[in-house]
């Protein structure tokens, strides 16, 4: 069965003769800081030390790709967690850490963590890339109630590299038989607040340690650079005069490198530009599979973000490829954007029901359980929209789909225009999008009914998608014009978008109302309803200020 544990840690370099302090020494002067547990003064403890021999093969491709990629995925025995356990960066700092027992795999990697990663190895065989064996000593520090609060590991490390990665490069081995030796501390929060790393970490640099070199001890000894692991919010020096100076030159350097490979691209064939910006929402769902598996917070947005920019970046560019290969794919695209739009919009509408109840004020709100009701109804849609996501991700259409890309990007279909300047050939596609917003916008602003009013909306929100994300792909080459032009667009696209979201509030409310079996909720629902249909009015008209701002001319002389 698979078990998910989130860890939160910072881990430090450590000299052989280095003195770990007790924990009660080290902590006890952090004691009832801002954010920090007191417990009324009542002193904290020292569980007693345990000591844990930890031998782990680690699994890779062979030219590495889950360690590119920050992940690490090893067959661990002894201590108090041996199994399989896949870790994965999380954006806040921490990393979620997939684990499943032993027995579900001998010496094969379990087919469950083969298909959580095929997004990354694309299928390519997980083979032992590395041996790392480890002397622990765990200590822990105790609240009076004896809770945990954080567990220090002092690690002395040895390890070796396997197969091809044995030639990888690295630090050099300091052991005849190849193994390279050394000693880590790592600090781990277990339920103690995470401020209590940031506030440790300073007291520890005073005893000599430093941040570790490398995000994990796979990446020290394939000699991959997985990032320094500083404690979140340590205190950074202040910048000098003359760093100042240095920062400006360097900046001022960096647009004048922009400026100079701005026009080498603008001579450049188009499909460089292009495939350039697909490569970089690729990338991007990949890097978003596996956090949107853990459901890691904003992970489904960025993935569906992805997905609706590669699938608008192959349709505006579409003349530049056989259509052949890219209309099949773009279809596919909104087939995956749509499973991941089910959950994003479950997630964004119940986000704007609790905020919309929690603004009432208590004499107008009947039914003390409607917040609850609220919540609860909210939460299992976005339950049931995320399995459905997962599924999604662990079908066999889904792993088509990213060979399919992935084969797009090594030998990309492209038609003859795809040669031609990117400064003459890209220019024209971007001002199409700007007409089919035009359009749009137009018939919206035609319609006489209702709902037909809301549907030419809806498309002239994608309209105006299409264009920023094209604008946004055209950037490197047409700089400042295509950026300005972009942020115009997303600003007709966040002001449709604010309206229909409200539209879509208001039937929700209603719908809603009508299975609600408590009239004082009912009521409630009511109010809410009324209100958002008044939201929804100063919405639309908001978005025809913001359209009539980004229709001028000289936004998009550039294209013309």
């Amino acid at each position: 069965m698979v078990t998910v544990h989130d860890e939160v840690e910072t881990k430090y370099d450590a000299d052989a003769d280095f003195q770990v302090p007790g924990l009660v020494e080290l902590f006890g002067p952090l004691r009832g800081r801002d954010g920090l547990p007191d417990a009324d003064g009542t002193p904290w403890s020292e569980g007693e030390a345990a000591q844990h021999e930890l031998r782990a093969v680690y699994y890779d491709t062979v030219d590495l790709r889950l360690a590119a990629s920050g992940l690490t995925l090893r067959r661990r025995e002894g201590g108090d967690d041996g199994g399989w356990h896949l870790k994965v960066p999380v954006p806040d700092g921490a990393r979620s850490e997939v684990r499943l027992p032993l027995e579900d795999g001998a010496d094969a990697v379990p087919q469950q963590l083969v298909t959580m990663t095929y997004a990354r190895t694309a299928g390519r065989p997980l083979v032992p890339v590395a041996r790392i064996e480890t002397q622990r000593t765990v200590r822990r520090l105790v609240d009076p109630t004896g809770r945990v609060l954080v567990e220090v590991a002092d690690d002395r490390v040895t390890a070796r590299r396997l197969g091809d990665a044995a030639g990888a490069g690295g630090d050099a081995a300091d052991a005849p038989d190849g193994a390279q030796t050394w000693r880590e501390i790592e600090v781990e929060l277990v339920d103690g607040p995470r401020e209590l790393l940031a506030a440790v970490d300073p007291l520890l640099r005073e005893r000599g340690l430093v941040p570790a070199a490398s995000a994990s001890k796979l990446m020290r000894t394939l000699g991959v650079d997985g990032g320094s692991t500083a404690a979140p919010d340590a205190p950074r020096p202040k910048a000098s005069s003359t760093k100042a100076a240095k920062a400006k030159k360097a900046e001022q350097e960096a647009k004048d490198a922009e400026r100079r490979a701005a026009r080498a691209l603008r001579r450049g064939p188009a499909a460089d530009v292009v495939l350039d910006a697909v490569g970089t929402h690729v990338a991007q769902i990949r890097d978003q599979d596996l956090l949107v598996r853990l459901d890691a917070p904003g992970a489904v947005h960025a993935m569906r973000v992805a997905t609706r920019r590669l699938r608008s970046t192959l349709t505006t560019f579409e003349p530049l490829f056989h259509s052949t290969v890219t209309r099949p794919l773009t279809r596919e695209l909104r087939r995956l954007a749509a499973v991941l739009g089910t959950a994003r919009d479950a997630e964004v509408m119940g986000e704007r029901l609790e905020a919309a109840v929690a603004g009432e004020e208590p004499d107008r709100r009947l039914g003390a359980t409607v917040a609850d009701e609220v919540s609860d109804q909210s939460a299992q849609a976005y339950r049931e929209a995320h399995e459905g996501v997962v599924r999604a991700l662990e079908s066999e259409r889904y792993r088509t789909l990213l060979d399919t890309l992935e084969a797009l990007l090594t030998n990309p279909p492209l038609q003859d225009r795809a040669s031609g300047p990117a400064a003459e050939v890209l220019g024209a596609l971007v001002a199409q999008t700007f007409a089919d917003l035009r359009t749009a916008m137009t018939e919206a602003h035609s319609a006489t009914e209702a709902h037909e009013r809301t549907e030419r909306l809806h498309d002239a929100r994608k309209a105006a998608k299409r264009a920023r994300y094209a604008a946004e792909a055209v950037t490197p080459v047409f700089g400042k014009d295509a950026r300005a032009f972009g942020t115009a667009m997303e600003s007709v696209q966040e002001a449709l978008g604010e309206h229909l979201d409200s539209v879509n509030t208001v039937a929700h409310l209603r719908e809603l109302a009508q299975h609600t079996s408590q009239p004082s909720t009912a009521f409630t629902y009511g109010r809410l309803h009324a209100l958002e249909e008044l939201t929804a009015e100063r919405s639309r008209a908001a978005a025809d200020a913001v359209w009539s701002a980004a229709g001028k001319k000289s936004l998009r002389r550039w294209l013309l």
